[in-house]
């Protein structure tokens, strides 16, 4: 049986708040979820956020861009679904769109070809048809957007083709 927490002060929380934004690029309904979970009243919660905002140390644009630098970089996330989870997080559209133009076009599809050269490995025993398949539900999966996961499977469907003959 958990006990209830004691609900911390509203000092106690923009405290704690400040703290975790100065470590990492927090977004905002992350803050107001943390701070419901301390005890907190949505007017209190909002009093924080605002302070946390005036502080800089809550800033959509820049929560935008290092969430979309990192989920590329690491998790090889294309632009669709960047902008989906961004999207749930409450970001804005405009702040969004700032975000995904700072992703180089030449290293998007770079990194979505290495993508596909891997998976290639695991299906390049299959029928030519279902391997298509398996390249485009894999690339669709991590958000990229079609005509750039036609091409890039396109090229790498062609260049096998070409150094087995």
């Amino acid at each position: 049986m958990m006990k209830a927490k004691k609900p911390i002060s509203v000092e106690a929380a923009t405290n704690r708040a400040a703290a975790l934004c100065a470590r990492s690029e927090q977004a905002e309904s992350d803050i107001r979820t943390k701070l419901g979970n301390w005890g907190l009243t949505p007017g209190e919660a909002l009093h924080v956020i605002a302070r946390l905002k005036a502080e800089n140390f809550l800033n959509e644009e820049r929560y935008a861009h290092a969430y979309c630098r990192d989920k590329f970089r690491f998790n090889g996330w294309g632009r669709i679904k960047i902008a989906f989870m961004l999207k749930g997080k409450g970001v804005g559209q405009p702040a969004i769109d700032a975000a995904l133009a700072e992703i180089d076009p030449t290293q998007y599809r770079e990194h979505l070809r290495a993508l596909l050269q891997a998976k290639w490995r695991d299906v390049a025993a299959k029928e030519p048809a279902q391997a298509r398949a398996a390249l485009l539900r894999l690339a669709a999966s991590r958000g990229y957007e079609p005509e750039v996961i036609y091409r890039a499977v396109d090229e790498l469907l062609s260049h096998v083709r070409a150094s087995q003959d």
